[in-house]
């Protein structure tokens, strides 16, 4: 079988004497033809997920720092002369509302405890894990945070 060969004018279309013969580009027979759209597409939405997937992690981590950081504070400040175990836990609450949401401030609790042979005050923070932004589900993030009482 013999294919008759494209002949391009100037301008890159194909000549007057191949259009009269019916041999218009065939892009059937280019097995590559619209591939880059398709790669575009599936490599766009690989990159979206990974990129969506390194935020969502950072944001667990944020979230899980914030808590430690407002539970260990807390815990400092309910150790204090003139403070108690509901001051910590006061003051514990009032931090992760102001970093967070108030939902992440729902379960804090606090107990003395002993490291050591050291009293310590101890507050812990159950709160959601943040699964998709915000929302996720309850109680399944839990940090603790100590503080020596002074004697």
């Amino acid at each position: 079988m013999v294919r008759a060969r494209e002949v391009r004018i100037g301008n890159g279309s194909p000549s007057a004497a191949n259009r009269s013969r019916g041999t218009d580009f065939d892009h059937g027979s280019d097995p590559e033809h619209g591939a880059a759209v398709v790669d575009f597409v599936l490599i766009g939405a690989l990159l979206t997920l990974f990129f969506l997937a390194i935020v969502q992690l950072t944001l667990i981590q944020h979230v899980r720092n914030t808590l430690i950081d407002a539970a260990a504070s807390g815990a400092r400040y309910g150790t204090l002369a003139d403070r108690s175990a509901g001051d910590a836990k006061d003051r514990t609450v009032q931090l992760i509302t102001a970093a967070l949401n108030p939902e992440f401030a729902r379960d804090v609790t606090t107990s003395e405890s002993m490291f050591q042979g050291i009293r310590t005050l101890e507050v812990t923070v159950r709160a959601p894990l943040p699964v998709i932004g915000f929302i996720g589900p309850q109680a399944f993030l839990e940090v603790n945070g100590h503080a020596a009482i002074q004697p």
